[in-house]
């Protein structure tokens, strides 16, 4: 482990997008209606490089529901890393 780098902590939230070991900032909370109940919510996170491109993502598939910044996330279920 490379101490002071971003995500090395063992408590430090790490982008989801493939390959980002950087810090998470945010939270895309997503859903996917044929598999989900409606008030369902899944979340990505993502550092400030790959929010856009994560919520575009999520966005043209229709289940993106909100982007929130980490720290003011009170999501029912707790942000994980690549969650699916």
């Amino acid at each position: 482990m490379i101490l002071n780098a971003p995500g090395s902590g063992p408590d430090s939230p790490v982008c989801s997008a493939k390959a980002c070991r950087a810090d998470a900032v945010w939270v895309l909370a997503w859903n996917n209606p044929k598999l989900h109940t409606p008030e369902r919510r899944k979340t990505w996170l993502a550092c400030e490089e790959h929010r856009e491109h994560l919520s575009q993502f999520l966005g043209v598939r229709g289940f993106l529901k909100d982007v929130v910044p980490l720290g003011e996330w009170d999501g029912a279920e707790p942000a994980r890393r690549g969650e699916e």
